[in-house]
């Protein structure tokens, strides 16, 4: 059985950031990573925006402001980003105050998703020539951490250490992980809502702030906005109860002609309660649902049929003031109130009514709603050691799917954490 110091499964942010930094401080040490896809996968290769400013991306259970910042400027110095500029947002945080919501100022970089494809492709060649072995299209099946064994579709490996990242897709495996393993965990928060997709000059505000983070009442937030090149995409969930689809957004870099399309995600949060239920399964359901009434795909409606209380047609997608067609065609016109739930819808709503004051034109008759949008990275593990995100002796977890981050840097900066935590035990 071939043994390795340290195995590393999701090539991720959180994968790539603890392997460079075990092997920048430990050179001779053997490190395995692997990915069930055959190309690196994870945040980096969707849009690549990358946000460098306490508290986005840091769940503030596992992180505080001075720990972040700390990690954060590790990350920067590897990364060496090109910091985009804001201007004007005075007057819209002004705006947004008057309203009782809020604008975060972030420093951020986007390379767009040609951008983020190419620095994958760098920082996998250079892992190799650190003498780590990347395993793609490999898939892990099972992990046994008091044996230090781990079962891949092709062979059995031994581990010193093994830190599992497989990132928000790997969801369901990572709760496998743990069960075996006799980690415990809660899922109980799940992030729902739609992606908005709109003429780039009907949301000005991202010609002076790329991604604009907007906080409203009721846990509603703006997330991850697109523009320029701005496309909508559908992505593949598949888990024991089968396949569902969410859509989300990307961005090619500068380099690419624009389309003069911006988009952006609308979420709510919800925590589940009493009784303590799964938020997967709850987003599964609500995906499922969708599903049902798209034929097999994600629904999307013009505003101006939402607001006329009446279901969006293939026909009636063009023309008139529905002056674009949507980047994400494959989609199916139908009616957002059947699939929704009515209390996230009528919080989306009022916060899309709110952005529409901060940004007018947000709720031009053609804007588009897709749906559904769904952030399932809700495990939060009960670590052993919640400092280095151990959760049993010789398992670490860490990234968006186990909890300990959301977005690029942040998933970067806990498998720094990790990476620390390991060379710490070795």
């Amino acid at each position: 059985m071939e043994h390795y110091d340290v195995i590393i499964i999701g090539t991720g942010p959180a994968g790539l950031g603890a392997a460079f930094a075990l092997l920048e401080a430990r050179p001779g040490l053997r490190v395995a990573i692997i990915d069930r896809h055959q190309y690196s996968s994870g945040g980096l290769r969707n849009d690549c925006k990358m946000n460098f400013s306490w508290p986005v991306g840091f769940p503030e259970d596992d992180w505080d402001k001075a720990l972040a910042e700390r990690y954060l400027a590790r990350v920067e110095a590897f990364l060496s980003p090109s910091i985009m500029e804001r201007t004007n947002v005075d007057m819209y945080g002004h705006r947004a105050e008057r309203l009782g919501a809020r604008l975060l100022e972030i420093r951020q970089a986007h390379l767009g998703t040609d951008g983020g494809l190419a620095l994958i492709r760098r920082l996998v060649a250079e892992l190799a020539a650190k003498g780590a072995a990347p395993s793609l299209g490999e898939a892990a099946l099972s992990v046994d951490a008091a044996r230090g064994v781990l079962v891949t579709d092709g062979r059995e490996l031994s581990f010193g250490a093994v830190l599992v990242a497989p990132g928000r897709a790997g969801f369901s495996f990572l709760q496998d992980v743990m069960r075996s393993n006799g980690v415990p965990f809660v899922d109980n928060v799940v992030d729902v809502g739609v992606r908005v997709e709109l003429r780039e000059e009907r949301y000005p505000v991202v010609k002076d702030y790329y991604d604009p983070k907007f906080l409203f009442p009721k846990k509603v937030r703006t997330f991850c906005t697109n523009s320029r090149a701005a496309h909508v995409v559908q992505e593949k969930y598949e888990d024991e109860a089968g396949v569902w689809y969410s859509v989300n957004g990307h961005a090619w870099s500068s380099d690419r002609p624009a389309n003069g399309l911006s988009n952006f995600a609308m979420l709510k949060t919800i925590a589940l309660t009493e009784p303590l239920a799964s938020g997967q399964a709850y987003a599964r359901a609500l995906g499922a649902q969708a599903m049902l009434l798209g034929g097999g795909h994600p629904i999307m409606q013009r505003i101006g049929d939402f607001r006329l209380g009446r279901r969006s047609t293939r026909e009636a997608f063009t023309g008139d003031l529905y002056d674009f067609a949507p980047t994400l065609g494959s989609c199916t016109p139908g009616d957002l109130g059947l699939a929704v739930p009515a209390k996230v819808m009528r919080a989306l709503w009022d916060a899309m009514k709110a952005l529409d004051t901060i940004v007018p034109g947000v709720l031009h008759p053609s804007t588009v709603l897709y749906y559904p949008e769904i952030k399932t990275y809700a495990n939060k593990p009960v670590f052993q050691d919640p400092s280095t995100f151990r959760a049993a002796p010789r398992l670490y977890l860490a990234g968006d799917g186990a909890g300990t981050s959301r977005g690029i840097t942040a998933a970067w900066a806990s498998g720094m954490r990790v990476a620390d935590g390991i060379l710490a035990e070795l």
